[in-house]
C-alpha cells in the first residue's frame, strides 16, 4: 500500500475517529449479541444465533482495533499491532463461518426448524440500517491511517450487514410462508464469504487491501 503523511495532529484527530467507531461498535454489538441470543434461544433460530454469535465475534474485533489504534502513534510498534489486529479480525470470521456451516447443516439434516420471532425482525433491520454507515466510515479512517486491519474490521461490519440481510430474509419468509427450513437455508448462504475473508485475514493480508491500494493510487495521483 502507498502512503500519505500526516501530522500528528491530522493523524491524532484520525485515531480518535477510529476509537470512537469501534466503541460504538462494541456498545452496539454488545446490545444486538443480547436479544439476538435470547431471542434465539427462546425461538431455536439457527440464524439469529448466527447473527448473535457474529456480534460477539464484532465486539471482539471491535476490541482488538481499539488495542490497534492505541499504537498508531508510535510507529515501532504499530506494525506489529495491526498485524495482530489483522489475524483477530480473521480468526473471528472464520470462527463464525465454521460454526454458521456446521449448525445449519445439522439443522437441515435433522429437519429442526425455528419459531417465528417479530423481535429477530426488528433487530436485524435495525442492524441493517446502521451498519453500512458504520462500514463506511471505518473505512475512511482505514484509507486515512493506511490500516488494513481497520479494512478488515470494516469487512467483519459487511458481513454483519450481509448477515443481517439473509436472517431477516429468513425470518419474513418464515413468518409469512411457515417455511421453517428457510432459516438455516439462508444463513449457509454467508458462509463462503466468512471462510474466505476468515483465511484472508490469519495469512496477513486484508480482504480489501486491493480496493485500499486502488485508492491510494487514486488519491496520489489526485494530489500529484
Amino acid at each position: 500500500m502507498g502512503t500519505l503523511t500526516f501530522s500528528e495532529p491530522d493523524r491524532a484527530g484520525i485515531v480518535r475517529r477510529g476509537r470512537n467507531l469501534e466503541i460504538l461498535t462494541i456498545l452496539w454489538a454488545g446490545f444486538e449479541a443480547g436479544i439476538a441470543l435470547f431471542t434465539a434461544f427462546q425461538t431455536n433460530s439457527l440464524s439469529l444465533t448466527g447473527f448473535g454469535f457474529d456480534s460477539l465475534i464484532e465486539m471482539v474485533s471491535g476490541a482488538a482495533l481499539l488495542w490497534r489504534l492505541s499504537h498508531e502513534m508510535d510507529e515501532n510498534r504499530r506494525h506489529r499491532a495491526e498485524l495482530i489486529s489483522l489475524q483477530v479480525a480473521g480468526g473471528c470470521l472464520f470462527t463464525l463461518g465454521v460454526y454458521v456451516l456446521l449448525e445449519a447443516s445439522a439443522n437441515l439434516w435433522n429437519h429442526r426448524s425455528s419459531e417465528r420471532s417479530s423481535v429477530g425482525i426488528l433487530i436485524t433491520a435495525a442492524a441493517l440500517l446502521l451498519m453500512p454507515l458504520l462500514s463506511q466510515a471505518k473505512r475512511r479512517v482505514g484509507r486515512a491511517l493506511d490500516s488494513e486491519a481497520m479494512m478488515t474490521d470494516a469487512k467483519q461490519t459487511d458481513f454483519c450487514t450481509y448477515q443481517a440481510a439473509i436472517v431477516l430474509f429468513g425470518l419474513l419468509v418464515h413468518s409469512l410462508f411457515g417455511i421453517g427450513w428457510a432459516d438455516s437455508a439462508a444463513a449457509l448462504l454467508l458462509v463462503p464469504l466468512l471462510v474466505r475473508a476468515g483465511v484472508l485475514s490469519l495469512r496477513g493480508e486484508s480482504c480489501c487491501a486491493h480496493h485500499v491500494r486502488q485508492n491510494r493510487r487514486e488519491e496520489s495521483l489526485a494530489s500529484g
